[in-house]
């Protein structure tokens, strides 16, 4: 099959399964086209969870667009990864095209694209998808019926209460989440899902509204305190194939990409490698360190943008319990290079549903008794909203001042990203705003490549 059409060239398509396999032909077509053309500099970039195959081509061809003339006299080559994560359709992406279901007024049914996303994801459960968008469609008023519901997404994703099972890997563990069934899955699965709408709620209300209350409602303790729960049932539907996907972009990263690397380092040693990813794809490309094998050094930059994983990933010692370290625990000094992480504050995905979803796996008090801002600098938080964090000699820079000086060439470094990477609508906010000349800047200087 031909690489599809992108704006740079050369560029070659890397293809992986849900074990980290990758399309041999593909692979090998990448392994012999480095040579031939002459790359120097390679640049790898992931795209992220809720993402499909055309919408990862158009992410590539919009971010590698402006680098042929940022970098004239650079010898690229561009890789755009393919893996088999998941879209929920209905969740606008800046700069793309929107789905015909966020065209539609909003309620929380399982549009035939999400669906045909989760047949895709989840082969072999399609009679338990039927059953979940039934429920979604008939929202049904009784408490049972949400119960139901939670058993079917548990179902979907393979968690079996109460051992390690399936949803959490061991690396989670080393995350800031528990290694045992989380709560909400173990839990009232009712009480989840209104802790999940009562979150939409706050998100969703228009700027200036008090307390979350939307507009034209009666009262902010009226919207607060009738949610739907069928709303955030729809959202613990997408939380537990965010958990499913998380535990993937790992497996992919480390089975397959870090070893793809190396045989390209056998092959081509000179060729100077540069990962990029965006959300869970930030999160491949970092776990595709821990799989680089012995001695390789040829990755020179690994660029993060809006990470959606532990803050705390590659530190030595986590804060709240010094006994353990991050799953990535000094992945970093793999690098021949920066780990540069660029963040938001407008990414509603990461810094509260993130963190929300987080908290609830290990603790059923929610967002109820939790003030949601203060979950943020704690164990649950995400690097995609305040960077890498608890790692000695982190440079921390706004985007502007990173731009217009050099780049540290080691270690690991925070970017501002919120003066670009800032539209959006609900639930993500601006989690998906990353095509930027700005970011495309970013790669090149943590790269050196000029």
């Amino acid at each position: 099959m031909a690489d599809p059409a992108v704006s740079v060239t050369p560029y070659w398509e890397l293809t992986f399964d849900a074990d980290g396999d990758p399309d041999a032909g593909r692979r090998d077509r990448l392994l012999a086209g480095v040579a031939r053309h002459d790359v120097r500099d390679l640049i790898v970039f992931t795209h992220g969870w809720n993402s499909d195959r055309s919408g990862a081509t158009r992410l590539y061809d919009g971010f590698f667009a402006p680098i042929p003339r940022l970098a004239p006299a650079a010898k690229i080559g561009y890789v755009g990864v393919v893996w088999p994560s998941m879209r929920f359709s209905d969740e606008p992406i800046p700069n793309f095209p929107r789905a015909v279901a966020a065209e539609m007024p909003r309620r929380p049914v399982l549009d035939k694209d999400t669906r045909h996303a989760l047949l895709e994801t989840f082969p072999g459960r399609a009679t338990v998808i039927d059953q979940i968008a039934r429920l979604l469609d008939q929202q049904p008023c009784e408490e049972a019926e949400l119960e139901e519901f939670g058993r079917l997404v548990r179902m979907l994703v393979d968690v079996v209460p109460p051992g390690p099972q399936a949803l959490f890997a061991a690396d989670t563990l080393c995350e800031g989440a528990p290694q045992d069934s989380p709560d909400m899955f173990s839990g009232s699965v009712a009480a989840v899902c209104e802790e999940f709408a009562r979150a939409l709620t706050l998100l969703e209300a228009p700027e200036g509204a008090p307390d979350g209350a939307p507009d034209g409602a009666p009262s902010a303790e009226a919207s607060f305190s009738l949610p739907n729960p069928w709303e955030g049932a729809h959202e613990l539907l997408r939380q537990a194939t965010y958990y499913a996907m998380k535990r993937r972009a790992g497996t992919v990263g480390e089975r397959g990409l870090g070893r793809v690397i190396g045989q390209l380092a056998a092959r081509e040693p000179e060729v100077r490698v540069h990962l990029v990813g965006h959300s869970f794809g930030a999160r491949l490309v970092s776990f595709a360190l821990r799989g680089l094998p012995k001695g390789v050094r040829t990755v020179k930059s690994v660029t993060l943008l809006q990470g959606a994983f532990s803050h705390y990933a590659f530190a030595s010692r986590l804060p709240h319990d010094a006994r353990a370290g991050g799953v990535l625990e000094g992945q970093h000094n793999r690098i021949d290079g920066p780990l540069v992480c660029c963040y938001s504050r407008h990414d509603s995905a990461l810094s509260t549903m993130y963190p929300l979803a987080s908290r609830m796996a290990g603790d059923a008090r929610g967002i109820a008794a939790l003030d949601v801002g203060r979950m943020l600098g704690d164990k649950w938080g995400a690097m995609g909203h305040d960077g890498v964090q608890a790692v000695p000699g982190t440079k921390s820079l706004k985007l502007a001042d990173a731009l217009k000086g050099k780049l540290p060439t080691s270690g690991c470094v925070n970017i501002d990203a919120a003066a670009v990477v800032k539209r959006g609508g609900a639930p993500a906010g601006a989690h998906s705003d990353i095509v930027h000349r700005e970011l495309a800047q970013v790669v090149l200087a943590a790269g050196r490549i000029k």
